[in-house]
């Protein structure tokens, strides 16, 4: 796969000016410059590992080092009650509470901020591109599953948050928009920057309002492992969290909605993370702390800027993600335990001969299998 760097038409990344010439001239992915560099490092054995960081992985939004957008959206809204220009925050929280349920009624996405120039930054940095393997008819609404979590889900916001990838052009007719836990929707400012990218809370009637909307054409993303899965997400890691979640299953079979399975390629290889194998003590205070909160706290890290052994800047590593045929499901209304079991063993049928049709191209070891708990 060629790098970011050299593929023609693709636009540096500003952070690329400030790295080591040699990795600037051999791009990320596999072939050489930062990739290389991780091998032998993990190579090394895990007694050599840098402390790590810990951050929430509840969110793509997270940043790389400094603070979040929520909660600098947060400090600005509060900030500005104690200034001149107090009547900005009066006046927002008087539309925030008359708009209070747009994030559950399709949001309002922009193809403006969905078009900005900065997102083919972010997209040329790993670099993420999107596969399609089939055609997804404009006239139905679709539940598509994206696999895996990983620490930040950097693949699920850049392909389907942005048009850096060219997810229009792909499908053709199709909105897509991604589901996210309802807390960062009560974040001032930060919610209609959300909604503008397409997201949605992961609420019922949120899910139900997209996938019933007249005329199809609706696509709605769930991220099934979410946060607990990020607890797993470490670099050769193929464990998924999807076992026991039929919930996702149920919703597609009561609104008749064509489920599509999606897996990420790379997304588990951006950053490194603690040992924290079930039965750890480590991992017994990350699972109660994520079932307390719904938030998962893994003690990762990446790299820095001007070295490549500790930081919060994600590994230049490719990501592609691969787009998986649509699966028909019949609308029932009330559907048996045993139709929801049926159809969720296809759904897994389906991502595994995805995944294994496409992992050689992603230099998955032949002998890998995907693995559900």
């Amino acid at each position: 796969m060629l790098s970011a760097l050299n593929a023609p038409g693709c636009r540096r990344h500003p952070w690329l000016l400030l790295l080591p010439k040699e990795e600037r001239e051999g791009g990320g992915g596999s072939g050489g410059g930062v990739g290389q560099r991780q091998s032998q490092q993990r190579a090394g054995g895990g007694s050599s590992m840098p402390r790590a960081g810990c951050k929430s992985a509840g969110s793509w939004s997270k940043g790389t080092g400094g603070p979040e957008p929520g909660q600098i959206s947060l400090v600005v809204f509060i900030g500005l009650l104690f200034t001149r220009f107090w009547f900005f925050s009066i006046l927002y929280s008087i539309w925030w509470y008359l708009d209070q349920d747009k994030p559950r009624q399709g949001g309002r996405c922009s193809k403006a901020l969905q078009s900005w120039v900065m997102w083919k930054h972010m997209r040329d940095y790993f670099p993420i591109s999107l596969v399609k393997t089939a055609e997804l008819d404009p006239s139905r609404n679709y539940l598509a599953g994206f696999h895996p979590q990983g620490i930040m889900a950097p693949g699920a916001f850049v392909n389907l948050c942005t048009e850096s990838t060219g997810f229009s052009s792909l499908f053709p007719g199709i909105r897509p928009h991604l589901i996210m836990l309802p807390f960062w929707f009560r974040v001032p400012f930060f919610r209609e920057y959300l909604m503008m990218g397409g997201l949605v809370t992961s609420d019922k009637e949120s899910i139900a309002h997209i996938l019933n909307r007249k005329g199809g054409g609706n696509l709605a993303a769930i991220i099934i492992g979410g946060a607990q899965e990020a607890l797993n997400a470490r670099p050769g890691a193929y464990t998924l969290l999807l076992r026991n979640r039929k919930g996702f299953i149920k919703l597609a079979l009561l609104h008749g909605a064509a489920l599509v399975p999606m897996f990420s390629f790379g997304e588990n290889d951006l950053f490194d993370q603690v040992e924290n194998s079930p039965g750890s003590w480590l991992r017994w205070i990350q699972d109660k702390l994520q079932k307390t909160t719904s938030f998962s706290f893994p003690l990762f890290h990446g790299r820095g800027i001007f070295q490549y052994s500790f930081g919060f800047i994600p590994y230049r590593q490719p990501i592609t993600t691969v787009v998986g045929k649509p699966i028909a499901v019949q609308k029932t209304l009330n559907p048996s335990q045993e139709e929801v079991d049926q159809l969720h063993q296809r759904y897994i049928k389906e991502l595994c001969d995805l995944f294994e049709a496409h992992k050689l191209k992603y230099n998955v070891p032949i002998d890998q299998h995907l693995d559900f708990c």
